[in-house]
């Protein structure tokens, strides 16, 4: 049985830990709050702009006009983009990602060649020490998450995608559903695809609007060729924000969790403290009075 002294370190242990704990969850609220407002604000912009290009591109009709970043090729090397976070105490957040991840290159391993990169200290930690060869980390992208530095690394992937070093490029990362729920998501970047392919119908099958054309200036071509790659980094850039929602929910959800079970074991140590200090008075009163009996 653990003497008295122990367990009052070990309850003052678990009220410390329950401090770090319930103080980090309000941290990831406040941040949660400021990153669910920039998600939520993204989506919006992000759905209309393909609905745009996919109005666009089922209206130029020949094959001339189709954008490079919009044409199907054979795939036969891919690139996956994995967003873990820099730091742990998360739940399963990085954990259910690179899961999937491993199940992505797992089932894809017929390919000629699957290079990963990683976006987040975690991911790139767990495949580092497997041995498992990466590409390129951006490392320290969450410090300076901006839509410009988000733009420079899908240029980059757009840039290895036209050159043809890769067929097709992949993102797996946390999609935000609520603060406690996370959906994990892989997601084909390059080439990218418009609403009524990702749905598996025709183009010309996108709906009314399809049937009205509009005037363009310059022209059609010239509108494709600003929106396609500025919708690439949109798409990268909103995949960011969903990892950062998530990450943050996660944490959340986690040290909530955890500073229940701190609470719950300081009570359950508590109880026990009161039962070995009863116990050890009862066995003094007994030792005295044995002796006071002993002395008659």
């Amino acid at each position: 049985m653990a003497s008295l002294r122990d367990i009052r370190k070990r309850i003052r242990s678990v009220k410390n830990t329950r401090q770090i704990t319930k103080a980090m969850k309000m941290v990831s609220a406040a941040k949660l709050r400021k990153a669910q407002d920039a998600i939520l604000a993204a989506r919006p912009y992000a759905t209309t702009l393909d609905q745009i290009i996919s109005d666009l591109a089922a209206r130029a009709g020949d094959e001339s006009l189709a954008h490079p970043l919009l044409t199907a090729r054979p795939v036969r090397k891919v690139e996956l983009v994995l967003l873990t976070s820099d730091r742990g105490l998360a739940g399963g957040f990085n954990s259910n990602v690179i899961r999937r991840a491993n199940r992505f290159l797992y089932e894809n391993t017929a390919m000629e060649r699957i290079q990963l990169s990683t976006v987040g200290r975690k991911g790139n930690d767990f495949f580092r020490n497997r041995g498992q060869a990466i590409r390129k980390d951006f490392g320290g992208l969450y410090q300076r998450l901006s839509y410009r530095a988000a733009a420079d690394v899908a240029e980059e992937l757009v840039a290895s995608y036209l050159n043809g070093e890769v067929d097709a490029v992949h993102i797996v990362y946390n999609e935000f559903v609520t603060a406690i729920t996370q959906k994990v998501t892989v997601a084909q970047l390059l080439p990218l695809q418009t609403l009524g392919a990702a749905d598996g119908a025709a183009p010309t099958q996108a709906g009314p609007t399809a049937l009205v054309d509009f005037k363009y200036e310059p022209d059609r071509q010239a509108v494709l060729d600003r929106l396609v790659p500025q919708a690439v980094n949109i798409k990268l850039y909103r995949a960011l924000l969903e990892s950062v929602a998530s990450e943050h929910g996660a944490r959340m959800s986690a040290m909530e969790n955890a500073t229940s079970n701190a609470t719950d074991m300081i009570g359950s140590l508590t109880l026990t403290y009161n039962r070995t200090r009863q116990a050890v008075i009862t066995k003094e009163l007994m030792e005295i009075v044995s002796g006071a009996e002993a002395l008659k």
